[in-house]
């Protein structure tokens, strides 16, 4: 369907509140719905799309970040964690390729689950 993006690997360790600083990333009638600590990073679900701010270097101040348009999901998938795995995984199919997120046990992998659905099914949040 698409190439991998192989070089993108994050891990959604633990919900946490919606960043301020993204407020100059969001269009006209786009707001935050819920966030997620990564290692370094921030993933932020919004009404229209996925943003990860990637926080590069040693000093942390050069960040990189990717815009995912639920509009450019094909189709998902989630593997929850079982007995002997530390990691739940997602794995979104886009137009650009494919994108795999490891989901830490402490998230809740089936919130996500709804929030993709809704946002690929009515092509943005309400």
């Amino acid at each position: 369907m698409g190439r991998d993006l192989g070089s993108l690997d994050w891990t959604f360790r633990l919900e946490c509140p919606v960043p301020n600083d993204i407020q100059d990333l969001l269009v006209d009638g786009e707001y935050g719905i819920c966030a997620y600590q990564t290692i370094r990073d921030k993933a932020i679900f919004t009404n229209k799309r996925l943003l990860v701010k990637d926080v590069q270097g040693l000093m942390g101040k050069k960040v990189e970040i990717y815009s995912i348009p639920y509009s450019s999901i094909i189709m998902y998938s989630s593997e929850n964690a079982g007995n002997f795995d530390f990691n739940a995984e997602i794995e979104l199919w886009t137009r650009a390729g494919n994108i795999k997120i490891k989901v830490d046990s402490k998230a809740n992998i089936r919130k996500l689950d709804k929030i993709i659905a809704t946002a690929v099914l009515n092509r943005e949040l309400k």
